[in-house]
Protein backbone atom coordinates (compact mmCIF):
# COMPACT_ATOMS: atom_id res chain seq x y z
CA UNK A 1 0.00 0.00 0.00
CA UNK A 2 1.29 3.51 -0.63
CA UNK A 3 -0.30 6.96 -0.18
CA UNK A 4 1.05 10.00 0.43
CA UNK A 5 4.61 9.26 -0.06
CA UNK A 6 4.10 6.35 2.72
CA UNK A 7 4.68 2.96 2.37
CA UNK A 8 3.56 0.02 4.22
CA UNK A 9 5.20 -3.53 3.91
CA UNK A 10 4.19 -6.36 6.12
CA UNK A 11 4.13 -10.51 5.23
CA UNK A 12 0.89 -11.91 3.74
CA UNK A 13 -0.79 -13.12 7.47
CA UNK A 14 -0.37 -9.78 8.80
CA UNK A 15 -1.84 -8.34 5.56
CA UNK A 16 -4.67 -10.33 5.49
CA UNK A 17 -5.60 -9.54 9.40
CA UNK A 18 -5.22 -5.93 8.89
CA UNK A 19 -7.04 -6.19 5.42
CA UNK A 20 -9.81 -7.70 7.57
CA UNK A 21 -9.64 -5.12 10.79
CA UNK A 22 -9.44 -2.25 8.01
CA UNK A 23 -13.05 -3.16 6.50
CA UNK A 24 -13.74 -0.47 3.72
CA UNK A 25 -10.90 1.76 4.95
CA UNK A 26 -7.93 0.19 3.01
CA UNK A 27 -5.81 3.89 3.14
CA UNK A 28 -2.48 4.36 5.69
CA UNK A 29 -4.90 5.78 7.97
CA UNK A 30 -7.38 2.57 8.06
CA UNK A 31 -4.13 0.03 8.40
CA UNK A 32 -2.27 1.93 11.10
CA UNK A 33 -6.13 1.95 13.21
CA UNK A 34 -6.18 -1.84 12.13
CA UNK A 35 -2.25 -2.76 13.42
CA UNK A 36 -2.95 -0.38 17.09
CA UNK A 37 -6.29 -1.87 17.40
CA UNK A 38 -4.63 -5.24 17.80
CA UNK A 39 -2.78 -3.83 20.73
CA UNK A 40 -4.24 -5.74 24.02
CA UNK A 41 -4.06 -4.40 27.53
CA UNK A 42 -0.95 -6.83 28.33
CA UNK A 43 0.60 -5.71 25.20
CA UNK A 44 3.44 -3.23 24.20
CA UNK A 45 3.92 -0.93 21.39
CA UNK A 46 7.32 -0.87 20.10
CA UNK A 47 8.94 1.71 17.09
CA UNK A 48 11.68 -0.12 15.47
CA UNK A 49 13.69 2.95 13.45
CA UNK A 50 15.99 2.70 10.70
CA UNK A 51 16.85 5.80 10.17
CA UNK A 52 19.44 8.59 11.05
CA UNK A 53 19.49 8.62 15.04
CA UNK A 54 19.28 12.31 15.81
CA UNK A 55 17.40 15.09 18.12
CA UNK A 56 14.69 16.13 15.27
CA UNK A 57 13.77 12.07 14.60
CA UNK A 58 14.05 11.06 18.12
CA UNK A 59 11.44 13.80 19.26
CA UNK A 60 8.95 13.45 16.29
CA UNK A 61 9.37 9.47 17.09
CA UNK A 62 8.98 10.06 21.17
CA UNK A 63 6.03 12.03 20.03
CA UNK A 64 4.31 9.02 18.32
CA UNK A 65 5.05 5.90 21.29
CA UNK A 66 3.98 8.90 23.93
CA UNK A 67 0.47 9.25 21.73
CA UNK A 68 0.33 5.21 21.45
CA UNK A 69 0.96 4.92 25.05
CA UNK A 70 -1.69 7.43 26.40
CA UNK A 71 -4.43 6.42 23.78
CA UNK A 72 -3.95 2.56 24.11
CA UNK A 73 -2.59 2.47 27.64
CA UNK A 74 0.14 0.32 26.87
CA UNK A 75 3.94 0.43 27.54
CA UNK A 76 5.71 1.92 24.64
CA UNK A 77 9.11 1.71 23.50
CA UNK A 78 11.91 3.10 20.65
CA UNK A 79 14.68 1.24 19.34
CA UNK A 80 17.13 2.58 16.73
CA UNK A 81 18.32 0.27 14.18
CA UNK A 82 20.58 -1.64 14.13
CA UNK A 83 22.10 -0.86 17.24
CA UNK A 84 18.63 -2.57 19.12
CA UNK A 85 19.28 -5.57 17.22
CA UNK A 86 21.74 -7.40 19.63
CA UNK A 87 19.75 -6.02 23.01
CA UNK A 88 16.03 -5.40 22.87
CA UNK A 89 15.56 -6.81 19.53
CA UNK A 90 16.23 -9.99 20.67
CA UNK A 91 13.29 -9.90 23.37
CA UNK A 92 11.09 -8.62 20.65
CA UNK A 93 11.93 -11.92 18.42
CA UNK A 94 12.39 -14.33 21.23
CA UNK A 95 10.29 -13.25 24.20
CA UNK A 96 6.77 -13.85 24.46
CA UNK A 97 4.16 -12.57 21.62
CA UNK A 98 3.04 -9.48 23.71
CA UNK A 99 4.77 -6.98 20.90
CA UNK A 100 2.95 -4.78 18.14
CA UNK A 101 5.79 -3.41 16.26
CA UNK A 102 6.44 -1.10 13.76
CA UNK A 103 9.33 -0.46 11.87
CA UNK A 104 10.51 2.39 10.21
CA UNK A 105 12.54 2.88 7.22
CA UNK A 106 13.92 5.33 4.22
CA UNK A 107 15.82 5.82 1.54
CA UNK A 108 19.44 7.49 2.64
CA UNK A 109 20.05 11.03 1.34
CA UNK A 110 23.78 10.04 0.73
CA UNK A 111 25.55 6.91 0.74
CA UNK A 112 28.75 5.71 1.55
CA UNK A 113 30.91 2.70 -0.09
CA UNK A 114 32.09 0.00 2.06
CA UNK A 115 35.54 -0.18 1.69
CA UNK A 116 37.09 -3.46 -0.52
CA UNK A 117 33.07 -4.09 -1.38
CA UNK A 118 30.70 -3.65 -3.79
CA UNK A 119 27.52 -2.44 -1.48
CA UNK A 120 27.14 0.68 0.25
CA UNK A 121 26.23 0.50 3.91
CA UNK A 122 23.29 1.93 3.15
CA UNK A 123 22.49 -1.43 1.76
CA UNK A 124 24.11 -2.82 4.79
CA UNK A 125 21.29 -0.88 6.87
CA UNK A 126 18.53 -2.05 4.39
CA UNK A 127 19.61 -5.76 4.57
CA UNK A 128 19.62 -5.46 8.57
CA UNK A 129 16.00 -3.77 8.57
CA UNK A 130 14.33 -6.43 6.11
CA UNK A 131 16.12 -9.32 8.40
CA UNK A 132 15.04 -7.84 11.71
CA UNK A 133 11.01 -7.56 9.80
CA UNK A 134 11.61 -11.34 8.66
CA UNK A 135 12.22 -12.46 11.52
CA UNK A 136 9.21 -11.02 13.40
CA UNK A 137 6.91 -12.42 10.96
CA UNK A 138 8.27 -15.79 10.64
CA UNK A 139 7.81 -15.76 14.69
CA UNK A 140 4.20 -14.51 13.97
CA UNK A 141 4.65 -11.27 15.58
CA UNK A 142 2.44 -8.27 14.77
CA UNK A 143 4.48 -6.30 12.53
CA UNK A 144 4.36 -3.36 9.88
CA UNK A 145 6.87 -1.46 8.21
CA UNK A 146 6.31 1.69 6.81
CA UNK A 147 8.80 3.72 4.56
CA UNK A 148 9.52 7.27 4.72
CA UNK A 149 11.30 7.98 1.39
CA UNK A 150 13.98 9.71 0.68
CA UNK A 151 12.48 13.36 2.82
CA UNK A 152 12.61 11.73 6.13
CA UNK A 153 11.49 14.82 8.13
CA UNK A 154 8.35 15.08 5.75
CA UNK A 155 7.61 11.80 6.08
CA UNK A 156 7.84 11.68 9.33
CA UNK A 157 5.48 14.21 9.75
CA UNK A 158 2.92 12.52 7.86
CA UNK A 159 3.12 9.52 9.76
CA UNK A 160 2.89 11.10 12.99
CA UNK A 161 -0.49 12.47 11.52
CA UNK A 162 -1.80 9.55 10.17
CA UNK A 163 -0.95 7.82 13.39
CA UNK A 164 -3.00 10.56 15.55
CA UNK A 165 -5.91 10.11 13.05
CA UNK A 166 -6.00 6.12 13.66
CA UNK A 167 -5.56 6.92 17.41
CA UNK A 168 -8.78 9.61 17.47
Amino acid sequence: MQESGLKLFTDDQNAAALKHLAGGNATIVGYLRSHLNRLLASDYFALLAFIQMDEENAAVLQSIRHEVRDAKRVATCLGFGPRFLHSTGQAYKGGPNSGVFLQVTCDNASDVAVPGQKYTFGVVKAAQARGDFQVLVERKRRALRVHLGADVQAGLTKLRQAILEALF
